[in-house]
């Protein structure tokens, strides 16, 4: 088995929507949290910097780290594609210091079409990954503290 691999993730919420990038595969749309893996010597703050550069143009302010999330791929229907991945997404709350700048980044991932901002209140019409994590959005009298969401997808 691989090493856990760290990801950081931003959770963008303005006027009631998340911002989200778009991916593509044979089902149609899916979305997920802006941000990615962590750089050996990089902390998550920077990686989280980074990334948001990097696939929504944002540079955003860091807040409170509101979820943790494992993804072990031998568990989920994935399994297939690659049965070695262990993830574990650190997903803070993020504020956006050049709102009127969003959009595609300097180096967006592969397989990313879009950037786009999903109304909280529809998330449940999304393919928001990970799935369990639109509830948890869309219920925002959670008092903004962290949640440890498990190995899910």
């Amino acid at each position: 088995m691989r090493a856990i691999r760290n990801s950081a993730k931003a959770v963008i919420i303005r006027d009631g929507r998340l911002l989200a990038i778009e991916l593509r595969d044979e089902q149609g749309p899916w979305f997920a949290l802006p941000g990615g893996g962590q750089l050996p010597g990089e902390t998550l703050h920077q990686a989280l910097i980074r990334e948001c550069r990097e696939e929504v143009n944002a540079l955003v302010r860091i807040g409170p780290l509101r979820f943790v999330r494992e993804y072990i791929s031998a568990h989920h229907e994935f399994a297939h594609e690659d049965a070695e991945a262990h993830q574990v997404d650190f997903m803070f709350a993020c504020d956006l210091l050049n709102p009127e700048d969003v959009g595609p980044g300097t180096a967006p991932d592969v397989g990313q079409c879009g950037v786009r901002w999903l109304p909280l209140r529809d998330l449940n019409g999304h393919r928001l990954y990970p799935l369990k994590l639109r509830a948890h959005l869309m219920d925002r009298d959670d008092g903004g503290s962290s949640v440890y969401l498990g190995d899910i997808n």
